[in-house]
This record gives C-alpha cells, sequence and structure tokens, in this order.
C-alpha cells in the first residue's frame, strides 16, 4: 500500500464513495499516486470506478482528480515566447471526423502552436491516428523534445500518447473499459481533461457531439457533459469553450482511414465540403478569438477560411508529415492529388431505391459496415485495414433520382454481404424537402453563458 498518507485507508474510501459521501483532496491524491505506482489492487481500483459511476462526484472532487491525473506524469513545457498561442481541441468521436488533420495546420498557418495529442478508434469511431498512419513512414511516436522541435519548425503536430503523460489515466481508462464504467461523467472529464491539461495550454476548445451517431442521442446530455468539461478546464488554467455539434449525418463525403486523409487534403486546399469546412472554421474561429489572434470568432473563421483558400494550411500540413517521418517526396505528392495511398481491390456503388431530395443519412450504419471491413478495432491491439471506406456520392440537401448511384464502398473481400447492403440501404432517407440547420448549434463558455454560433 501506498505510505505518503497512512491515515487514509483504501476500504474505507470505498465505502464513503459508495454511500455518497464527498472524497477530500487528500484521499484523491492518495488514490490516483496508488493507482500510478500500482501498490492499489485493480479489483479497489474497479470497485472505487464504480461507486463514482452510481453515486457520481461533486465539480471539487471531479477538478481535484483531473489535477492529481495530471500531475501523475510529465507536463510539457513550453517557450516563454509561446505564451498565449498553444491551443487545441478535442471531440467526443463522430463518424468521418477528420477535423483535427485540417484543423492543426490551419491553426499553425494562422501563427498558434498546437501539440495536439490524439488517439485510436475504438468501436464504431475513427481515430485521428489511424487514418494519418494510412500515410506510409508517418511517425506518431515522438518525445516532449521532438514535439518542442516541431512545434518550433512547423507549428503543429500530432501524436499519441506516451508512457511518460498522464499514466494514471491509461491505467484507470483500461479497468473502465472492462468495468463498465466508461460513461461515467466525471471520470469522462477527468480523463479529458487531464490529457489536455498536460500539453500546458492557453485554450481549448471541446467538440462535444450529440445525436444518433454519438454517444449522446440527445442534446441535453451533450449540454451536461459539455458545462461540466468547460468547468473543470478553466479551473485547471486553461481558457475552455465547448461547441456543441450534431452528429446524425457523417461528416463530410468519406468514412474511412485513407479516404478521410484524401478528403482532408481537399479541404487544406479549400475544396472540402460544405459541413466539414463549417466545423473546421468554426473551431478554429473561436480558438483564434482566445488567444487573441482575432478580434472576434467570425473574424477567426474568416482568417482560417483564408488560410485554407491560400494553401498556407496545406503546406504545414505537408512540413508537418515531413517532421513526423513520412519523406519529403511523398508528402508532396500526397499534397499535390497524387495517387499514393493504398486502395482497396473492390469498390461496389448501391443504386437510391427512391427519388426526392436526400433528408438524412444516418451515421451509425455507415459506421458499423465500415468497421465490420477491417477499418476499426474492437480491442486496442488489433489490426486494422486502412483502405477500406466508404465514401458518398450523395449528401444531404442533394435531389436524387431512383437508380442514381448514391455510395460506393471500398472494400477487400468477395462482396458486401446481404445484409450489410439491407443496412446501408436504410440509413438513406429520401423525402420532398429538407430544413438547412448550421451543424454547430451552440458554443459554451466559462460561467455557461451560451456565445456566438458558428455560420453556416
Amino acid at each position: 500500500m501506498c505510505t505518503s498518507q497512512p491515515h487514509i485507508n483504501i476500504p474505507e474510501m470505498i465505502r464513503k464513495k459508495r454511500d455518497k459521501q464527498a472524497l477530500t483532496k487528500e484521499e484523491i491524491h492518495y488514490f490516483v499516486k496508488g493507482v500510478t505506482e500500482g501498490s492499489i489492487q485493480d479489483s479497489q481500483i474497479g470497485a472505487m470506478l464504480m461507486a463514482i459511476r452510481l453515486q457520481g462526484m461533486t465539480q471539487e472532487e471531479a477538478v481535484n482528480l483531473t489535477q492529481e491525473m495530471k500531475v501523475s506524469g510529465a507536463i510539457l513545457q513550453w517557450p516563454k515566447e509561446w505564451s498565449g498561442l498553444v491551443v487545441d481541441k478535442h471531440s467526443t468521436g463522430g463518424v468521418g471526423d477528420k477535423v483535427s488533420l485540417i484543423l492543426a495546420p490551419a491553426l499553425a498557418a494562422c501563427g498558434c502552436k498546437v501539440p495536439m495529442i490524439s488517439g485510436r478508434g475504438l468501436g464504431h469511431t475513427g481515430g485521428t491516428l489511424d487514418k494519418l498512419e494510412s500515410i506510409p513512414g508517418f511517425n506518431i511516436k515522438k518525445n516532449p523534445e521532438e514535439m518542442k522541435t516541431i512545434l518550433s519548425e512547423v507549428g503543429c503536430c500530432i501524436v499519441g500518447q506516451t508512457a511518460e503523460l498522464v499514466p494514471a489515466d491509461k491505467k484507470l481508462y483500461a479497468i473502465r473499459d472492462v468495468t463498465s464504467t466508461v460513461d461515467s461523467l466525471p471520470l469522462i472529464a477527468a480523463s479529458i481533461i487531464s490529457k489536455k491539461a498536460v500539453e500546458s495550454l492557453h485554450g481549448l476548445i471541446l467538440d462535444v457531439k450529440y445525436g444518433q451517431g454519438a454517444l449522446f442521442k440527445e442534446i441535453n446530455g451533450a449540454r451536461e457533459l459539455a458545462h461540466y468539461l468547460v468547468d473543470i478546464g478553466n479551473r485547471l488554467g486553461i481558457q475552455t469553450l465547448a461547441a456543441l455539434s450534431r452528429m446524425d449525418n457523417p461528416i463530410g463525403r468519406c468514412i474511412g482511414n485513407s479516404l478521410e486523409v484524401l478528403e482532408s487534403i481537399e479541404c487544406l486546399k479549400g475544396n472540402g465540403p460544405k459541413d466539414l469546412e463549417e466545423l473546421v472554421t468554426c473551431l478554429g474561429g473561436h480558438l483564434l478569438h482566445l488567444c487573441g489572434k482575432a478580434e472576434s470568432a467570425e473574424g477567426g473563421e474568416k482568417a482560417i477560411k483564408d488560410v485554407l483558400k491560400n494553401h498556407s494550411a496545406l503546406d504545414k500540413f505537408q512540413a508537418m508529415l515531413v517532421a513526423q517521418g513520412v519523406t519529403a517526396g511523398l508528402a508532396k505528392d500526397l499534397c499535390q492529388g497524387k495517387e499514393v495511398l493504398k486502395r482497396a481491390e473492390k469498390q461496389e456503388e448501391l443504386k437510391a431505391e427512391a427519388e426526392g431530395v436526400v433528408q438524412a443519412i444516418h451515421s451509425l450504419p455507415l459506421a458499423k459496415v465500415v468497421h465490420e471491413l477491417g477499418a476499426g478495432r474492437n480491442h486496442p491491439e488489433e489490426s486494422i485495414n486502412w483502405s477500406v471506406g466508404i465514401e458518398l456520392l450523395k449528401t444531404v440537401g442533394n435531389k436524387i433520382n431512383k437508380g442514381d448511384s448514391w455510395i460506393r464502398v471500398h472494400f477487400e473481400d468477395n462482396s458486401l454481404s446481404e445484409g450489410q447492403k439491407i443496412s446501408l440501404q436504410k440509413s438513406l432517407v429520401v423525402g420532398e424537402k429538407v430544413e438547412d440547420v448550421p451543424l454547430v448549434t451552440e458554443v459554451i463558455g466559462a460561467q455557461g453563458q451560451k456565445k456566438h454560433k458558428c455560420a453556416v
């Protein structure tokens, strides 16, 4: 057992939380230290996590838990001249969500420093690292000094979490995964914010998704998490905002790792789908306003659009690829649109069974099919196929005739199963008209005020 606080007893702490009592700062420190050092039994950790899942935590407890998880490992440090310029974003996960690949270099092109620590995909949502690793040579493993060098030379990097950073989170997440405590609000918040807090950020925006393809099906649950995250982030000294965005339809036209890289490059050239560009410019605009690079969020949105149109964001993306191990020639060819990524052996298009206007394309069935084709994993160590995926040939708002091809599936096996085809066809909703509503419905800041809604 831990010896730093001999008067603290783990079984007693579990009993307190089980009985809805608040844990002290010292008790939380003792618990996280024991998790990190391996001096608390996994069964006791699981019992504590279940008690938290069932009884919740006060906001003070959640802040203390996040802070202790943050300091369980190394803290990234930056030069003084970067003060106020270090920013990042986090998404709660979505179908076709390749925003990070575009936003990080766009922010760098606007003068920010973006030390983005990302994750792999698990379940139906794709991971940013998986997308980037579909590019031959891309290396997600960079230590703090290497990150600092890349940020100095390029302005952005996208890397994986190392053993040095927030080791308590890695242990707690693994046990949450096998004890059905992943959906606990304080545990979600502590995991997300602690990993961002070690980046020593000035500004952070959280893309909290709701809808058919998100963790939260209704906006109220997403709003509750958003307020929770914003409060903890600000109390840890990070200027934090949360955008609530709809996740009913896929973001953009592509789902699948290498396909999403190619779509990201089109967006970096200013040719991206409307919804994807909307989300990138909205999130980026708020971050530029937070760090003083724009006088308003609207001014920040314009700045992001400008670096997409003039290709300076694309230049940053290309430089980041080279800095993270991609050969200069391959990075240049990729950014110029040459076919350098491996393509799936087979493609099949499905035909629309009705005519009218596309009202919706439900994202979850598409994500599940892509997962079954090999683009996703069921456990962290599982390998994936980077080339399989889906292209949408029609999107929400498009007119469609019966018999029109509306989706192209990239796969490796002999054929799509009938069950997969039926699932895909059911995801397409055709009607007479579609309501034009913004992707981001509100942005929440400190004290819970609703801020500027992003432009359509």
